[in-house]
């Protein structure tokens, strides 16, 4: 997979207050839940340092001074201030546990929502693994940053301000001390924190390519066993997973590394203090019980600074994943409802296409002055070699793009002012490689048409040919189809397409090369559907096997984008020309599988090894 893959878009942004603005407006829906949690996470905070300084209390006061009615009072104190803690505690992480959750809701509800608007173009050119990347993986890491990242923050702050003022309560001198240390404490966490997560953003990286190639490969598996690509795929996989374990080991060493550091620098801030308050302590400038609170408060302070290191570190991986979110969320669709765009309540009426330039990038024109006009009613057909602009044609057709120039009418409306709800709603589509969702057959062909009852659901199999299939099936229509309609035939995923089409009541029917991937019986059971289907609607019918298209009302040949040739099956070949040499040619080919079903073409590359 090449390093520019689109899946790998990095931002390397040190910070960006725009992005962080709006992380932080994630949570305004919610600003409840983050008061409450950041009221009690400073009281779990503050109560951490206030401990520290009862305890030297409990040494001077009650233990040194031998005065057991105040060390009563002082644990007693120390007792109902463990019992608020405790609830603080248990607020703190349940409310912030319930923000996240929110927060990952409405990422992915946002970015759900949004993704249905897009165009087609939009998931033509972006990879599967990119967009559930976004979905998944980033939006948990924008959610965990705004939770538990703010509670890491909040309690690492406060717990250094509280600290830091306890400790300038017991002895000034020695606090200047350790408020010396501290920056120095700080930049040692910070430079670790960076390289580890450059580190981190490696293995991110290899994380995903391997993602992907894991994607492909299941999807494809029955490709790759048919190829036996089993050994190379093992070769590239191997790879990219030696790329992510040299990244990991990396980010392992220096996380290692990362807390003996630390660990040095606050062992030489305890020999100073211990050092200095011995000799403050033999002059009576500062308690044993002062001693002991500040070694106490410095141990307790290095760790809120190693998070404060860890959040501010992971702050920009966080704000990396935002700005994926957010570039995923400002997309704008390149097909969309024009202002005061309208549903006529029917698209029924003649079609014209004017004058049509199409083009998915700039260097390739697919249709060049593509003219069309078509009868309500009309079966019009569609036959031509590969990438000839077939399919671009029905693309069109149904908005899914729209002219580069050029008009496209519908019931004498330029249709770009019509709203896509009203021209998709009311197209029905069965494709060459039908795709089914998980859940029943039922599921399936009711998806075509959700309030449609049983009853319809069956008679759509029936009209569809599917219904004698579907009844010989253990459950019949409440049998499970597998992911993506795996446990079915081609042939039957098909029908019940046709199925679901029939079922939505199309008033435009669109069959795009669906038979040319089923055997000869089920092709006929799809043309009776066909047929059903197609009576008193307009009909657009791409087709590879010319036979299915004998009774179509204009057979259109396309080559490079233009009409080649146009007429009726038996006007085109009396013609003699391109339909003429594409039928006899596909004629002769059968034929020849019918007679001698091994023969193998001597000039075909698979003759030739």
């Amino acid at each position: 997979m090449p390093d520019n893959y689109y899946e790998e878009e990095e931002y390397e942004s040190r910070f960006d207050g725009k992005t962080f603005r709006r992380i932080l407006g994630l949570t305004r829906p919610h600003l409840k839940w983050v008061v409450g949690f950041l009221i009690t996470i400073t009281v779990v905070s503050s109560l951490d340092a206030l401990f520290t300084y009862l305890g030297k209390r409990i040494i001077d006061d009650g233990i040194v001074a031998r005065n057991s009615g105040m060390l009563v009072n002082i644990l007693i104190i120390y007792g109902l201030l463990i019992a608020v803690q405790a609830a603080g505690a248990f607020g703190f992480i349940f409310l912030a546990g319930v923000l996240g959750e929110r927060i990952r809701y409405d990422l992915r509800q946002k970015m759900f929502n949004h993704l249905q608007n897009l165009s087609l173009s939009y998931y033509s050119r972006t990879p599967v693994g990119w967009i559930m990347s976004r979905v998944t993986s980033d939006s948990d890491r924008v959610a965990d940053l705004v939770t538990w990242g703010m509670v890491d923050s909040t309690w690492g702050l406060m717990n250094v301000l509280t600290s830091m003022v306890f400790m300038f309560t017991i002895s000034w001198k020695l606090a200047l001390i350790v408020l010396a240390i501290l920056p120095i404490l700080f930049y040692v966490a910070m430079q670790f924190r960076k390289r580890i997560l450059k580190e981190y953003r490696n293995v991110r990286k290899n994380n995903s390519k391997i993602t992907g190639a894991i994607n492909e490969n299941i999807t494809g598996v029955r490709v790759v066993k048919a190829l036996g690509r089993e050994a190379g795929n093992l070769e590239e996989f191997g790879v990219l997973t030696g790329n992510m374990y040299r990244a990991s080991y990396r980010a392992a060493w220096l996380s290692a590394l990362f807390l003996p550091t630390v660990q040095v620098i606050t062992a030489l801030a305890l020999g100073s203090i211990v050092w200095y308050g011995g000799l403050q302590a033999s002059y009576g400038g500062i308690t044993i019980g002062g001693i002991q609170a500040f070694v106490a408060y410095v141990t307790s302070i290095m760790w809120p600074i190693q998070d404060l290191a860890r959040v501010f570190a992971e702050m920009q991986h966080s704000i990396a994943s935002a700005e994926r979110i957010f570039s995923l969320v400002d997309a704008k669709p390149e097909v969309a409802d024009r202002e005061n765009a309208t549903d006529p309540g029917t698209i029924r009426g003649e079609i014209n296409f004017e004058h049509v330039y199409f083009s998915y990038d700039d260097e390739k024109p697919i249709l060049s002055d593509f003219n069309l006009r078509v009868r309500p009613g009309e079966t019009i057909a569609l036959v031509g070699a590969t990438g000839g602009g077939k399919s671009t044609i029905v693309n069109l057709l149904c908005r899914f793009y729209e002219p580069k120039q050029g008009h496209i009418y519908i019931g004498g409306r330029d249709y770009t002012e019509l709203s896509l709800h009203a021209i998709q709603s009311r197209i029905g589509i069965v494709l060459q490689t039908p795709h089914l969702f998980s859940g029943s057959i039922r599921e399936n062909i009711r998806y075509g048409r959700l309030d449609a009852t049983d009853a319809e659901v069956e008679e759509a199999a029936r009209l569809a040919g599917a219904h004698d299939f579907i009844t010989r099936f253990e459950k019949g229509y409440e049998d499970e189809v597998g992911e993506g309609g795996n446990s079915l035939s081609v042939g039957q995923k098909q029908l019940i397409s046709l199925a679901r089409a029939v079922l939505s009541r199309p008033e435009i029917f669109v069959m795009d090369e669906a038979t040319s991937s089923v055997d000869t019986l089920t092709e006929a059971l799809i043309q009776r559907g066909m047929d059903t289907l197609m009576k008193g609607r307009t009909s657009f019918v791409v087709a590879h096997r010319l036979s299915t298209i004998k009774r179509a009302d204009r057979i259109l040949v396309i080559e490079d984008g233009r009409i080649a040739e146009m007429g009726t099956h038996t006007e085109l070949l009396r013609a003699r020309g391109k339909y003429y040499q594409l039928y006899t040619k596909q004629f002769r080919h059968q034929m020849t599988e019918a007679f001698d079903p091994f023969k193998v073409d001597e000039t075909s590359p698979i003759a030739a090894d």
